[in-house]
């Protein structure tokens, strides 16, 4: 019996389709991974005609959500993890991602109950800008800056931002100010 020797080429070209497969379905992972403060719908921006290389891609556009009411107010997006400042204009002062906790808040207006500059959350996590609203829900950010996802055995009514966006809402959210919660 003789042995047939497969030619070094072959290897390298199966070892590279092999490593391109991996890539891609990596990718394609990847994509679905990408997070709520990422592209809206989580689709890919399609590619324009008239787009040249030069352009820099526009960033996504967020407008605030038909129906949130009136007014200044804040709006938060249970589906799209995303809140609006809204100026009394009806116009978007600012909009972010958020990152919400266990318990979810219910649908509708809400005014700021109350407002706490730093202390310690549900999660033992040490936060600041702490702005209530509704029975056990507000919006704060971590004092490290983490924003991890919650403990699915604790309940925590906090709605987590990143640190300028805690300053933010703390700036806008004073006491009564609504916050109008969609789905």
């Amino acid at each position: 019996m003789s042995r047939r020797k497969v030619p070094a080429g072959a290897w390298i070209t199966g070892l590279l389709v092999g490593a391109l497969a991996i890539v891609f379905v990596l990718s394609l992972q990847a994509r679905k991974g990408i997070p709520d403060g990422g592209l809206a719908g989580g689709a890919a921006p399609k590619p324009s005609a008239k787009a040249s290389h030069s352009e820099a891609p526009k960033p996504p556009q967020y407008k605030v959500p038909a129906g949130s009411g009136t007014g200044r107010r804040v709006v938060y997006s249970l589906g799209q993890k995303r809140v609006w400042l809204v100026g009394a204009d009806g116009k978007s002062q600012r909009t972010f991602a958020v990152w919400p906790g266990t318990v979810t808040p219910a649908k509708g207006a809400f005014p700021v109950t109350f407002r706490r500059e730093t202390g310690v959350g549900s999660d033992g996590v040490q936060i600041e800008n702490a702005v209530y609203f509704g029975t056990s829900n507000a919006f704060s950010n971590a004092v490290d800056g983490s924003s991890p996802s919650p403990n699915p055995s604790l309940r925590t009514g906090a709605v987590r931002e990143r640190a300028e966006d805690g300053k933010a809402m703390w700036d806008f959210a004073t006491k009564g100010t609504t916050v109008q919660v969609v789905g």
